[in-house]
């Protein structure tokens, strides 16, 4: 999967497309942000509907850092999205 990182308040985030499907397969796309690793990871999810490409792969090629940081910026805690089974 791809990947692309992005600084927000001087923490660098991993940024991947969910492995979730929902049943509006390419009209809504889900985003994992990712800080850390192992015990000490935290992960916030966004999902936004593309404006572009309708792959998960060619529109997070397609988004710019500024798009990111604010997709960031509505992304809510992991353990509120079924994207990531509700983990803390």
């Amino acid at each position: 999967m791809p990947t692309r990182s992005i600084e927000v308040d001087g923490t660098t985030w991993t940024v991947t497309p969910s492995g979730r499907f929902t049943q509006f397969t390419r009209d809504e796309f889900t985003m994992l942000f990712t800080r850390g690793t192992g015990p000490d990871r935290v992960q916030r999810v966004a999902k936004y509907a593309p404006l572009g490409a309708r792959s998960r792969e060619l529109s997070l090629a397609e988004l710019t850092d500024v798009q990111l940081r604010g997709l960031f910026a509505h992304s809510q805690p992991s353990w509120t999205s079924p994207d990531t089974g509700y983990r803390r």
